[in-house]
């Protein structure tokens, strides 16, 4: 039985593909995550006493939890760990520069160290800049990125394809679109709105609202990677998305309606800063040479998503206290 050491696992989609793969493989999971505020064990506690499953709690960045690692068997790394959101890297890009290029150069020295058979590095479509009104993002796409949290990601890509080409180490990169789903972290667009809405809270949009992103639901973002992880040829970047580009306003007037809320809770607010118009992705590599494809359908995706916020709204609400509440308010006012 074969033991992936997943990265950042208590996060969002982290907590999502691990439990994707107690479901559906026999891979044993070792979780390392130092529980940011956008990692949280409550994610997992439906899978915590699974015996293929082991959390560990470290930081990327931290040489002496990296130590930590050299001792467990493991043949595999997949590096979720990240900073992740936009707004935060505009206000504090350092920690970005640190967990993103630092964290994940220490973690490729690990991998060389163990001799693993394949590290992934997850990435994202940002790293690519933004699209004009036409044409995809392909894995042949210069790298373009516009914020801190992008230019980050995409340093770490470039060092990860370098570990592949200086020292051999099997290293595939993902860059996926927009993910939504359960457990994601509110201060994201989608589960932003459903809290937003089920409060009747005015709902904060950027500019005009017509800033575009493809979508696609987590689960097939997690069926992807585990695609790269057993078939992925190394030092090949594969890119995933989920044929659902919208725009934002899109999005939130899809919630609203989802939720049988008016459109009068729609509140449009400054831009942000560098705010990417068009992002659209081109899977075609991985549909061809892996046969991977996204399978849910945006609105039935959507339907089980604002269902799922709705039905548990005790993990939401001890989220959005305290230090989210501060973040929240600075960011968008009263």
């Amino acid at each position: 039985m074969k033991t992936i050491l997943v990265t950042g696992g208590a996060g969002f989609i982290g907590s999502n593909f691990i439990r994707y793969i107690l479901d559906n493989t026999e891979y044993r999971i070792i979780n390392f995550d130092c529980l940011t505020y956008a990692g949280n064990l409550e994610n997992l506690r439906n899978v915590e006493n699974n015996q293929r499953y082991e959390f560990l709690r470290g930081d990327i960045t931290c040489l002496d939890d990296i130590a930590m690692l050299r001792s467990l068997d493991f043949t595999s790394v997949i590096n979720f760990a990240a900073e992740s959101h936009v707004d935060r890297s505009i206000l504090e890009p350092n920690q970005f520069i640190l967990t993103n290029v630092v964290g994940t150069q220490n973690l490729l020295n690990l991998a060389i160290n163990k001799g693993v058979e394949k590290y992934i590095q997850v990435s994202t479509d940002e790293v690519y800049g933004s699209l004009g009104a036409e044409g995809l993002f392909t894995e042949q796409t210069s790298l373009d990125p516009t914020s801190p949290y992008s230019s980050s990601k995409a340093a770490s890509d470039l060092i990860s394809l370098a570990y592949f080409k200086t020292f051999e180490l099997p290293v595939n990169i993902t860059r996926c679109s927009n993910n939504y789903g359960p457990y994601q972290f509110p201060e994201k667009l989608i589960p932003l709105m459903i809290n937003n809405a089920r409060q009747d809270k005015a709902l904060p949009v950027y500019g005009d609202g017509r800033n575009i992103r493809d979508w696609i639901y987590v689960d097939d973002h997690c069926s992807g990677i585990l695609k790269v992880l057993e078939k992925g040829v190394p030092g090949n970047v594969y890119n995933l998305g989920g044929s659902a580009e919208k725009q934002n306003i899109e999005i939130v007037k899809l919630i609203l309606e989802l939720m049988n809320k008016p459109d009068s809770l729609i509140s449009y607010v400054k831009d942000r800063k560098a705010h990417d118009r068009r992002y659209a992705i081109d899977y075609s590599k991985i549909e061809n040479e892996l046969g991977w494809r996204p399978l849910t359908n945006f609105r039935q995706g959507m339907i089980k998503t604002v269902n799922w916020y709705l039905e548990n709204t005790e993990w939401l609400n001890s989220i959005i206290s305290g230090d989210y509440q501060n973040y929240y308010n600075f960011m968008y006012g009263d």
